[in-house]
C-alpha cells in the first residue's frame, strides 16, 4: 500500500504543477517569422495568436497571395515552437514518473 500512497501523492503534485504550467504557457510568447522577417506572428503557449506584423512593402495588391502564404508559414512556425515548448515543460515535470513515451496528459 505504501507504493500506492506514494503514487497518489505524486499524482497530486503533478496536478498542481500542471495547473502552474498551464498558466505559464498562457503567458509565454513564441514568435514565428516568414519571408526573411517580412511577416511576424506571436502566439502564446496555447497557440493563440497574440500579434501579427506585416512589412508595409507587402501591401501591393499583386502580393496578396504571397502575403497570405507568409502569414500561414509564420503561424505554423510559431505553433510548432509552442508545441515543442509544452513538450519540454511536460518532460521536465514528469521526468521522475516513469511515464511511457508518447503518453499525453488530459489538457
Amino acid at each position: 500500500m505504501k507504493n500506492l500512497t506514494e503514487m497518489l501523492k505524486k499524482a497530486q503534485e503533478m496536478q498542481s504543477k500542471m495547473g502552474d504550467m498551464q498558466a505559464q504557457m498562457a503567458d509565454m510568447e513564441i514568435e514565428g517569422v516568414a519571408g526573411a522577417g517580412l511577416v511576424k506572428v506571436v502566439l502564446n503557449g496555447k497557440g493563440d495568436m497574440k500579434s501579427l506584423k506585416i512589412d508595409p512593402t507587402l501591401y501591393a495588391a499583386e502580393d496578396r497571395e504571397v502575403l497570405e502564404d507568409l502569414i500561414i508559414a509564420a503561424h505554423t512556425m510559431a505553433k510548432a515552437r509552442a508545441t515543442d515548448a509544452a513538450a519540454e515543460q511536460m518532460k521536465a515535470m514528469t521526468g521522475g514518473m516513469g511515464l511511457p513515451d508518447g503518453f499525453k496528459m488530459p489538457f
